[in-house]
C-alpha cells in the first residue's frame, strides 16, 4: 500500500482563494499532496496558524500570512514555507533559517497588469475622469475641465525593476519622455534617461513609484520629495505604502502643490490605500488590484505548486531564498536537497 501523500496547508482566506490562488493551481496541488485549506475569512497567524499547519510538510502562504520564529519552532515537521507572492517581508527568514526551514518566493508575473493599471491611472488623473464620473453618479452635471495628454508629458519612474522595464517602452510608445532613477540598476532602453532622484522630481509631470520596500526606502517619498516635484504634477504609487510619508502626501494634495495622486497600495491592512488618502477628492484609489488579473495570479499560484512539487521530492526549487540553511529538507529522506 502506497504511503499517504504529504500534507500541504494553503493559508489563503476562504474569500481570497479563488481570486488569489485559483481552481487550476488547487487541482494541480491536489495531484501531488493532501491539501488543507484555511476555512475562515481571516488571515491565519500565531497559534491559529500553528494549529492549521500541524503535520504539514509545506505551507503555501498568502501574502498577508505572518510566519515568525514561534511558528517555526512549534512545527517540527515543517520543511518549507512557499510564499505565493514576491514580497516575503512577513516571513521571518532568519528564524526559518535557524530552524532549517526553506523559504521561497514567487517571481513577478504582473508586469503587464500593473503597467496597464499605471497607464489607466495616469489617464484618469490627467483627464479628470474619476471626478466627472463621481459627479454624474451623485446626480450633478459636471463642468467640462481641460485635461492633459500623456503625449509630450514627462514620466518619472522611481525604481527600475521588472515592472518599470515593461512600463517604460509603453510610455515611450505613447509619446512620453521617460526619466528613471535607480542607484542600483543600469537603465538600458531607447529614449530612456537615467537621472538622480532630485532631477526626476523636478522635471516629471507624472512620478510613478516602483521601488522596492526596504528599510532604506522607508518614506522615500517624504515632504522634501513632494516639495521638489513640479507644481501641478501627479504622483502614482503601485509599489508599497511603506515608501510614502502619508502625512506629507496629504499636505501636498491639500495645498494644491500636487494636482492629484493615484494609489493602489498603502499602509492599511493587506497593503491597501489608507482611508484618509483614499477619500481625498484629488486621489484615485483602488484596493491593491494592480496585479489582480487571471494571468498574473495564475503565474504565481502555478509557480508555488511547481515549487512545492520540487520540495516534496527533496529538491531546492527556483525561488528559494535560504537554500544553504534548509536542513529540514535535506534531512527529510525524500532527496538530497541538491
Amino acid at each position: 500500500m502506497a504511503p499517504p501523500l504529504p500534507l500541504v496547508l494553503v493559508t489563503h482566506p476562504r474569500d481570497r482563494l479563488a481570486s488569489y490562488f485559483g481552481d487550476e493551481a488547487l487541482a494541480r496541488l491536489r495531484r501531488i499532496a493532501r491539501v488543507r485549506l484555511n476555512g475562515g475569512e481571516d488571515d491565519l497567524a500565531g497559534p491559529a496558524l500553528v494549529r492549521a499547519a500541524q503535520g504539514c510538510a509545506v505551507v503555501i502562504a498568502y501574502r498577508q500570512t505572518p510566519v515568525d520564529a514561534a511558528v517555526f519552532a512549534a512545527l517540527p515537521q515543517l520543511q518549507a514555507v512557499v510564499r505565493c507572492a514576491v514580497d516575503i517581508r512577513t516571513i521571518d527568514v532568519a528564524a526559518a533559517s535557524a530552524q532549517g526551514v526553506l523559504v521561497t518566493q514567487a517571481s513577478a508575473g504582473f508586469m503587464a497588469s500593473v503597467s496597464e493599471w499605471i497607464v489607466g491611472a495616469m489617464v484618469g488623473l490627467a483627464r479628470h475622469i474619476p471626478a466627472a464620473d463621481a459627479q454624474y453618479k451623485a446626480g450633478a452635471q459636471p463642468t467640462p475641465r481641460m485635461g492633459r495628454e500623456l503625449r509630450g508629458a514627462c514620466l518619472g519612474v522611481v525604481g527600475y525593476g521588472q515592472i518599470a522595464r515593461y512600463l517604460c517602452p509603453i510610455a515611450r510608445a505613447l509619446g512620453m519622455r521617460v526619466l528613471v532613477s535607480d542607484p542600483f540598476a543600469q537603465v538600458h532602453g531607447e529614449g530612456l534617461a537615467q537621472v538622480d532622484l532630485p532631477t526626476l522630481l523636478a522635471q516629471a509631470d507624472h512620478v510613478v513609484c516602483l521601488a522596492p520596500a526596504l528599510a532604506a526606502t522607508e518614506n522615500l517619498l517624504n515632504a522634501a520629495a513632494f516639495a521638489a516635484m513640479r507644481p501641478g504634477s501627479f504622483f502614482v504609487n503601485a509599489s508599497r505604502g511603506n515608501l510614502v510619508d502619508e502625512a506629507a502626501l496629504l499636505q501636498a494634495l491639500d495645498s494644491g502643490h500636487l494636482a492629484g495622486a493615484a494609489l493602489d497600495v498603502g499602509r492599511a491592512p493587506d497593503q491597501m490605500p489608507s482611508p484618509a488618502l483614499a477619500r481625498h477628492p484629488h486621489v484615485l484609489a483602488t484596493p491593491h488590484i494592480g496585479g489582480l488579473t487571471p494571468p498574473a495570479i495564475e503565474h504565481q499560484a502555478l509557480e508555488t505548486v511547481a515549487q512545492t512539487a520540487e520540495i516534496l521530492q527533496g529538491r531546492i526549487p527556483a525561488g528559494a531564498v535560504n537554500a544553504p540553511l534548509a536542513t529540514r529538507l535535506r534531512l527529510s529522506g525524500t532527496g538530497d536537497g541538491a
